[in-house]
């Protein structure tokens, strides 16, 4: 099938990311076959190579929808750095998208752009909200910071230190000290809220 055909096909399913094998379902031929196609039209441009197996319409995605999809099935959201850029508490843009699931660590490099994953335990993964047309899930402005102080002590030391913050005038701080009460840790507890302490000051 001429690779015009097959873009035509592709564009016609309407989803910005798929997978290989919804393309050979579509198609009805073979991995092999599929995937020669694929990386073909890749390599025109017309399609981004995101990992393994994912691909991408190149005018249809955002970077932030990004995360979403490298770490499917798990969960994630947009936080840390990017989301305290997203919500005006940096100034400095992360050259970086940073996300946190429940599933490991991981580190994506993508024609788009850089992804950085963070794990946070189960029941640390709240307080995130969805926003535009595509519902890409992002921490609200106290989770963001609320993650990033939780994985200071790491030892990617991505964490380690902000650049200037600001915290908004409808931050709730109450709420933010609320969920130290969720850390196993007594002195991860401490050390967020005496960082946090600095940082509101």
């Amino acid at each position: 099938m001429q690779l015009s055909k097959v873009f035509a096909k592709i564009k016609k399913l309407k989803q910005p990311v798929f997978q290989t094998r919804d393309i050979v379902a579509l198609l009805d031929q073979s991995t092999t076959t599929t995937s020669k196609a694929l990386a073909r039209l890749a390599v025109d441009k017309h399609l981004l190579r995101l990992n393994k197996g994912l691909w991408a319409i190149a005018e249809h995605i955002e970077p932030f929808m990004l995360p979403s999809y490298l770490m499917a099935p798990f969960a994630c959201y947009i936080s840390l750095q990017s989301a305290l850029y997203y919500h005006g508490m940096i100034e400095q843009i992360p050259e970086i998208i940073y996300a946190v699931s429940c599933g490991r660590t991981k580190k994506f490099n993508t024609p788009i752009a850089t992804v950085s994953v963070h794990h946070i335990p189960a029941p640390l993964f709240f307080s995130y909200k969805t926003i535009g047309k595509h519902a890409i899930t992002i921490a609200t402005p106290e989770k963001a910071l609320f993650d990033f102080l939780y994985l200071k002590p790491t030892k990617t030391r991505l964490f380690t230190k902000l650049p200037e913050l600001t915290i908004p005038n409808n931050f709730n701080r109450k709420l933010f000290l609320q969920w130290l009460t969720k850390i196993k840790s007594p002195s991860r507890r401490v050390m967020i809220k005496n960082n946090f302490e600095i940082l509101a000051h």
